[in-house]
């Protein structure tokens, strides 16, 4: 049985429907992220988990426990919001023991758990330290401290890491991931940034209107997309106007002049192509056929922007001395069979 299920969740605002009946369970020490852009349904999401929005239908179940009618604090539940939400007038150390207090915890067990915390998250030397004289990083610290303390059923985080500069943020989510795994806690994470939930999850929930659109691990997901929107959403991605055809030996897809066999039980018919910049390979035998538009080096690699016959490509090449194509030269693309992912035509939602 989950430890977290989330069963039919659906919140309504007049005609308006934020979340329609998700369904989603979770494992013991999980770490899932609900990722998708603003107004998907996300936060809602984690609200209703949290107690904080009342779903309009379905249930919230921890562990064979229905939580729906459990107050908020009664859920024993770690929270870390986008702002942090520290209290200024408090040391590092008081708001972490802020939780314990309020449980009536003893002073001794409550000292020795907030250093304990306060360790866990690296900052053993900054107990005594006000909110204001601390980094964005530190800060996030002591939040992701004071949820910790309290020995949550569930983690749950809410964009902890978007107010960091990208290089912190980097280092956050290594951060956070290790100590997640070093204390095996359940976790839900809210974003819209894909490569940060990619990085972190052992499954991510990718949301589209209120609507889950595929619940995968991240490779997964990056690699067989569902959907052209999920496929669009994770990174960059080519969608190509191909089909799948019947051939002596099996479905053939075709884009192009490219045949390439298809994966078994592939319907016949009109279908978006979806393949990802670096799975694309330049080939001098039969393909796709373009035109280099726009060349741009990236240091590591170069992008090449290229009008083909089945529409727009954007193709990476590495950076390893091997010619790069000039703009305007005529060029010939093919990938791998296991490399593309086949979507009904017309779902480029």
């Amino acid at each position: 049985m989950a430890y977290i299920s989330l069963e039919g969740l659906t919140k309504r605002y007049g005609d308006h429907v934020a979340v329609e009946a998700l369904e989603l369970a979770v494992d013991k020490g999980e770490f899932i992220s609900l990722l998708g852009p603003s107004g998907c349904g996300k936060t809602t999401t984690l609200q209703m988990i949290a107690g904080f929005v009342e779903p309009t239908a379905g249930r919230v179940m921890l562990d064979g426990a229905e939580l729906n009618k459990v107050k908020p604090n009664r859920r024993g539940l770690g929270i870390v919001f986008q702002s942090y939400a520290l209290f200024p007038h408090m040391t590092a150390a008081e708001n972490v023991a802020f939780g314990l207090e309020m449980r009536d915890v003893s002073r001794a067990e409550r000292d020795r758990r907030v250093a304990e915390a306060l360790a866990l998250v690296g900052l053993a030397g900054y107990a005594d330290r006000y909110p204001k004289r601390m980094s964005g990083g530190q800060q996030q610290r002591v939040a992701l401290a004071r949820a910790l303390v309290i020995k949550p059923s569930i983690l749950l985080l809410d964009e902890p890491l978007s107010n960091l500069d990208a290089k912190l943020r980097e280092e956050m989510q290594i951060e956070l991931r290790s100590i997640q795994r070093s204390i095996g806690t359940t976790t839900i994470l809210v974003t819209h940034d894909q490569s940060e939930a990619m990085a972190l999850s052992d499954r991510i929930v990718v949301m589209n209107k209120g609507r889950v659109e595929q619940v995968a691990r991240p490779d997964d997901a990056y690699a067989r997309p569902a959907s052209a929107f999920v496929a669009n959403f994770l990174g960059k991605t080519n969608l190509l106007a191909g089909a799948v055809e019947q051939d002596a030996d099996g479905p053939v897809v075709t884009v192009g002049g490219l045949r390439s066999p298809a994966p078994a039980g592939a319907v016949p018919g009109p279908h978006i192509i979806a393949v990802r910049p670096e799975r694309l390979s330049l080939t001098s035998g039969p393909g796709i056929s373009g035109s280099v538009k726009i060349r741009v080096f990236q240091g590591l690699h170069w992008l090449l922007q290229i009008d083909t016959e089945a529409g727009p490509v954007t193709h990476v090449r590495p950076n390893d001395g091997s010619p790069i194509p000039t703009e305007g030269q005529r060029v010939t693309l093919t990938f791998a069979a296991g490399d593309a992912a086949i979507l009904p035509a017309g779902g480029a939602s």
